[in-house]
This record gives C-alpha cells, sequence and structure tokens, in this order.
C-alpha cells in the first residue's frame, strides 16, 4: 500500500524537513530507486562521495538513512517515497540489496524478541538472572508515596474549599494560581492533578459558559479525593483507573504480560500530536474491524518529534494490543509491528444519539478519563457565530475546535453534505482529528505542516 504525497507529508517531524524533502523529489539526484512487496530503496546523492542509502519498510511504514540527520524520518526518507507516490514507474521491481534485507530482518528479531519477551513469565529470560525485588522495601516506598499523596490531597481539598466560598469571580485576575497549586501536586506524587489542574486553569475566561466548565471540572477533582480514600473498597478495575488518574502508571512490561489482548485488524481512526516544553505527545485512536473496540496507543519523544511507528489516517493496520487495566480499558500498547493492509473507510458510523450514549456509559465506567474517542456520521459543517460546528439532520449543533481555514476546507470537502467526523471530545465541544465523504478528505494535526 502506498501513500500519497500529502499523506507522505504529514509523517514529517517540522515544516524544514517537508521543505528540503520536497527539493529531492528529482529522479536525477537517485542513482537508483527500486522497490517489491515488502519495501521501497533507494540511493541518494550527498556532497560526500558516497550517496547515501536510504530505505522504508511499507509495513509501518518505518524509515532508515545513513545520512548523519537527527530527525525521523529524515527529509532523504520522506524524498523517497514523495517520489514513489509522484514518480512510481521510476521504481523497478528488484530483489532487495544486503543493506534493505538485513535492515528488515533485524527488525523482524526485535519484534520477535518483544513478542516472546512479552509472554515470558517471570522466572523465565533476562529476568531469571536478576534478583527477586524485596517485597518488604516495596512495600514501604507504596506506604511513602500514599502518604505523601495523602497529604497532597488534604492540600488539594482545602484548596478546593477556598475557591466555593471566595467564588469563581476573580480567577481570571489569578493566571499563576493554577501553576502555583499544580507544582505542589508535583511535589506530592500526584503529577495527574497537576495536569489536571493546568488545564482547568487553560478554561478561565475562554467562552461565556467558563464558570461552569470549571466548577464542573472541579467537582471530578472532588470526586478524584474521594475515591482515593476509599481506594481500598472499590473494585480492581475501578482502583486501575483512580490510579491513572492521580498519575501513577502501570509498568509496559506488566501490561505486555498480563494486560487484555486483542488481535485484530485496526482501523486508524485518527490522530494528534502535541507539543509542551519539547516534549511531544501523540495519540493515535484505533477502531477494531471484529471486536468493535476502540483502542488510544499514546506515545512520547523527547527533544524531536519522532516516533518509530508511523500511522496514517483511513489506513487498516493489523496488530495485536495488549490493554492497560480499567474500568472502560482504552489505552493499549502494540505487542508486535503494525503491518499495514489496506485503506477503509469507518464501517455504519454511528448518528449524533448513538455516539453520545456510548460516550456518556463510557463515562460512567471512568469519568477521569481525558480526552474521549467520538465518531459522528452525519454532519454537515457550517459557521456558527465566530465558530464552527457540525449540524445534524435534526438540526441540533455539536461544536468543534477547529481554526478558521480548518473550518472552510471542511465545509469545502463537504459540498454541504454529511461527512463522517472522528476527534477527540472534552466535554464541551469535539476537536476534529479526520473526515470522510466517501473516501477520507480532511486531516489535522496539531502541529500542521
Amino acid at each position: 500500500m502506498y501513500l500519497s504525497a500529502q499523506e507522505v507529508l504529514k509523517l514529517s517531524p517540522d515544516e524544514a524537513s517537508a521543505k528540503a524533502a520536497k527539493g529531492l523529489v528529482m529522479p536525477g539526484k537517485w542513482p537508483s530507486l527500486h522497490h517489491d512487496d515488502e519495501a521501497v530503496w533507494g540511493e541518494c546523492q550527498g556532497s560526500g562521495s558516497k550517496p547515501y542509502q536510504v530505505q522504508v519498510d511499507q509495513s509501518g511504514p518505518t524509515f532508515r538513512c545513513t545520512c548523519p540527520s537527527r530527525k525521523f524520518p529524515c527529509k532523504h526518507g520522506l524524498a523517497l517515497l514523495l517520489l514513489r507516490a509522484q514518480h512510481p514507474d521510476c521504481f523497478a521491481i528488484a530483489e532487495q540489496p544486503a543493506w534493505v534485507s538485513e535492515w528488515l530482518e533485524s527488525r523482524r528479531k526485535r519484534v520477535e524478541k518483544q513478542a516472546a519477551k512479552a509472554v515470558e513469565s517471570p522466572a523465565e529470560g533476562d529476568n531469571a538472572a536478576k534478583p527477586a525485588p524485596d517485597p518488604a522495601a516495596a512495600a514501604r516506598r507504596e506506604a511513602s508515596r500514599l502518604e505523601q499523596m495523602a497529604a497532597g490531597l488534604a492540600d488539594l481539598e482545602r484548596w478546593l474549599g477556598d475557591r466555593l466560598r471566595q467564588g469563581l469571580a476573580q480567577l481570571p485576575n489569578q493566571p499563576a494560581l493554577w501553576n502555583e497549586l499544580a507544582t505542589r501536586m508535583v511535589d506530592a506524587k500526584l503529577p495527574g492533578i497537576a495536569y489536571r489542574l493546568r488545564r482547568i486553569g487553560g478554561w478561565v475566561n475562554r467562552g461565556e459558559q467558563w464558570p461552569a466548565r470549571v466548577l464542573g471540572g472541579l467537582g471530578q477533582l472532588q470526586i478524584l479525593i474521594d475515591a482515593f480514600r476509599r481506594l481500598e473498597s472499590l473494585p480492581a478495575s475501578v482502583q486501575a483507573d483512580v490510579r491513572t488518574a492521580l498519575g501513577i502508571t502501570v509498568d509496559r512490561d506488566t501490561v505486555l504480560k498480563s494486560g487484555e489482548r486483542i488481535a485484530d485488524d485496526w482501523l486508524v481512526l485518527g490522530q494528534r500530536i502535541e507539543e509542551e516544553s519539547r516534549l511531544w505527545t501523540r495519540r493515535v485512536w484505533l477502531r477494531g474491524a471484529q471486536s468493535g473496540r476502540t483502542a488510544l496507543l499514546l506515545d512520547h519523544a523527547h527533544g524531536m518529534r519522532r516516533f518509530e511507528q508511523n500511522y496514517v489516517a483511513s489506513t487498516c493496520v493489523g496488530l495485536t494490543l495488549a490493554f492497560f487495566p480499567g474500568n472502560a480499558p482504552l489505552r493499549a500498547l502494540a505487542v508486535d509491528a503494525a503491518r499495514a493492509q489496506e485503506r477503509l473507510i469507518p464501517a455504519n458510523p454511528p448518528t449524533l444519539d448513538q455516539a453520545l450514549d456510548a460516550l456518556a456509559t463510557t463515562l460512567a465506567a471512568n469519568p477521569w478519563q481525558w480526552p474521549q474517542p467520538l465518531l459522528y456520521g452525519e454532519g454537515i459543517p457550517c459557521r456558527n457565530g465566530t465558530g464552527w460546528g457540525l449540524q445534524t439532520p435534526d438540526r441540533r449543533l455539536l461544536s468543534l475546535t477547529v481554526s478558521d481555514d480548518h473550518g472552510w476546507i471542511l465545509l469545502a470537502e463537504s459540498g454541504g453534505k454529511p461527512l463522517t467526523v472522528f476527534g477527540e471530545w472534552d466535554g464541551d465541544t469535539l476537536h476534529p482529528l479526520s473526515a470522510w465523504a466517501g473516501d477520507l478528505v480532511w486531516t489535522e494535526e496539531a502541529a500542521p505542516l
């Protein structure tokens, strides 16, 4: 399966790389260009005497290049796929040279090793040589952390009481308030609370309904405090959600070994990439063709926007996923490498009532999950005052968080007819990530080129 030029450019780590890649889309710069069913490869003449060896595993796509660039994918990898999209006749079918086949084989072995490690018992493999952890020491560390967390939550509860007594009217004049408390929560081993406080603080003075939204967010914090205090009495699945909301993460190896596994053909519904203080966060949303399950792949990259596995909206990938524990499991880890198959569109997209009913069920099971995925099948983009929305057949409006430029593009692509739209619901508006009108017609990323 080959990507279009637009899809290739969306894989670029930044605008400069995309621009540089476009400058290399000239067959004359490539002494050799080849492909087979598994990979695309070529040699690109650089400033040195030896051309760079560039290769792409099409199952991802995953890139490799011998150039010294630290960006991933580099301009040469992007240019190779742009050439494939724009000048397919320049590529000859050939047998893989050693530098391609050896790389692909090393990738296969690494995936097999990871999969084998995921199913090993604690007494097998590398773990057998490690000393057994001291349960008493682990219990002491856990008790110490819980004590710090309890003190931090007591501090938060006092702060919430002060806010309610003083009212919300002065909050627009106190922007530093949120970050100060968030810093205290980090010190109390409560990074999840810190994240939520900063998010709630960002709602202040945004829109006419901001007081109601902020009050709802503060109420959720109080529910989380109450849940922590009776943690041991809650079902194990709810305990997992409370711990996650507070910022206690489950070890990846534990998820791979004991998490619920589902092997399926997963449709990539959309993805969102965000950056804060040089930390890149990527959320990839999947929907199982047979299971009907929705899954979230959450990845982080420090410094540069670099993720080993790439995903393209509206493609179907064969994957086995291991889900994190929870009352309504959503986040998952890929057990094996993605195997790209074909382009698909969401089958039987729900009506707005069906989508909201499913959302309500999920929120009832885990009220602290944010954001929530939402797929809706019959919305017409429309201008609503100074913003945008999706109008339903019965003339209701689903508010959108979208730039004005993208709003007009969505409207143009729809031709005034209903679109199937997937996005992230934040409790107030939908942030669209992908849209279909028969075929995929639009995607949005947090760092568009």
